[in-house]
């Protein structure tokens, strides 16, 4: 069935219901509602097919892994709290680094250990990078919007070795094999980094945002002053806080866990690769399936942890304690990350991607081809918050479009890739934008506004950019 412009009906719900409530979660129940209805028709089946959705997406394979890695990291990060740790390196870090320049100069510097993938680094990253912000004083959005920039800008411009890798090349791949076109997709894949535009124009600002930290103070102490209020209002914890407040610092409680963790995803990422018939370490990452390593290397990590822990005489109720806790903070993330991958299904049974595909034409100019994709790719990339997604939705009509307009491929896959990391960046619905805002304790909906004011001006140079390639690249 192919309800082509009612497709957009949910997501308008779940954008406009966000911007005016300032909490995503009722508008994505709404909007997942509403999509049902419109494509069954009938008030029970809609209600029945909002639930199968869900179910669908919950029984998913890819999806369950990265639910259990968000609960089991959590817990870890919980063991890590009550142990001491994360209060022990953050004393020990926070000695050496004084000035916001420099907590974002770590930021970047964790690029080293944490690249894999997005979720794995702002978990790795967040609790610590959270307690000096309390510490020092600082922006929360800014030093989350640093945190996204050197995750979601830079692990796409990487060619190994990360969770995406494999992901793009099998769209490069499958979109080359059913267009006939003869071409190597790694290749293809290779010549389009050069022309994610998007991702390399906010790395630039990312690094120019690192370096040029000169803020009105009156401002941050407004900033600062909210933040405070939000922790005020927050005493349900309350109780939780103060017992964290008073563990004993110990940096080795995080040191151990977190090398051991960067330790086995790697070997494990070879591994996994090495065993689906890799023969170099590049191809083994690669080839991996790097979102079971990581909840793999989560799980190893967790059990060698908790024996730690007992042989450092850490109280076992305690740490258990901790660890369902840690786990439970994430359970809102992982509730809307459900009902946004629900959301992306019922779109599809709606006919979303035709719809879009129908409204493009069939005369649209070569040179234009590629920043029309990058123009619609973001715009869908914004309400299905899924780099994944978009990438999927748009990569077989950008590649389509490249062979029946004569534009470069290269130039053309490069957008898609720039669309998606559009959408995942700036997007309330995105999860790393859900993922950053739950561990810094902001408001999703104002981080988002925020982002988006920043990832605006790359988009701007974006397609000021495709326009001109769509013009000299062939």
């Amino acid at each position: 069935m192919n309800h082509t412009w009612l497709s957009l009906f949910p997501f308008i719900i779940v954008i406009s219901m966000s911007i005016w409530l300032k909490n995503i979660l009722p508008g994505l129940i709404l909007g997942l509602l509403v999509g049902s209805l419109i494509f069954k028709a009938d008030l029970l089946a809609g209600v029945y097919q909002t639930v199968s959705y869900i179910v669908t997406t919950l029984t998913a394979g890819n999806n369950i892994k990265i639910i259990g890695f968000l609960y089991l990291f959590g817990g870890l990060v919980g063991m890590m709290n009550i142990s001491g740790g994360i209060k022990g390196f953050s004393e020990w870090v926070g000695n050496k680094i004084q000035t916001e320049r420099g907590l974002l100069g770590l930021i970047w510097f964790t690029l080293l250990f944490t690249f894999m993938m997005p979720m794995f680094r702002i978990m790795m990253i967040g609790p610590i990078v959270k307690s000096l912000i309390k510490k020092m004083n600082l922006p929360k959005q800014k030093v989350g919007l640093t945190m996204d920039i050197s995750t979601e800008s830079v692990i796409v411009l990487l060619p190994v070795a990360t969770a995406f890798v494999g992901f793009m090349v099998s769209l490069v791949e499958s979109s080359i094999g059913k267009l006939h076109l003869g071409m190597s997709s790694y290749h293809v894949f290779l010549l389009s980094i050069l022309f994610n535009f998007f991702a390399i124009v906010m790395l630039v600002i990312g690094i120019v945002l690192t370096f040029w930290t000169k803020a009105d103070k009156s401002s941050l102490l407004n900033l600062n002053q909210k933040q405070l209020d939000e922790e005020a209002n927050d005493l349900h914890r309350s109780g939780i806080k103060r017992e964290l407040s008073m563990v004993k610092a110990q940096p080795w409680n995080l040191i151990f866990p977190v090398f051991l963790l960067l330790g086995l995803s790697l070997f494990l990422l070879w591994q996994n690769g090495r065993a689906k018939g890799a023969h170099t370490i590049f191809e083994a990452f690669s080839m991996a399936d790097a979102t079971f390593v990581m909840l793999l290397a989560v799980f190893i990590t967790l059990v060698l942890s908790f024996v730690f822990y007992i042989v450092r005489r850490q109280k076992l109720d305690e740490i258990l304690y901790h660890f369902f806790d840690g786990g439970n903070q994430m359970m809102e993330a992982v509730t809307l990350l459900v009902l946004i991958w629900s959301l992306t299904l019922l779109a599809e049974d709606l006919g979303f991607s035709k719809f879009i595909s129908s409204t493009l034409g069939s005369f649209l100019p070569a040179f234009l081809t590629p920043v029309t994709i990058f123009v619609l790719g973001s715009i869908v990339g914004y309400f299905i918050g899924s780099s994944w997604g978009t990438w999927g939705l748009f990569m077989p009509l950008g590649m389509s479009l490249a062979v029946s307009t004569g534009a470069s491929i290269p130039l053309t896959v490069g957008a898609v890739f720039a669309s998606g990391a559009f959408g995942a960046l700036t997007s309330p619905l995105g999860d790393t934008t859900i993922t950053t805002a739950t561990i810094l304790d902001m408001s999703l909906i104002d981080y988002a506004r925020f982002k988006l004011k920043v990832a605006a001006i790359g988009g701007v140079i974006s397609i000021v950019l495709y326009t001109i390639g769509g013009f000299f690249v062939s």
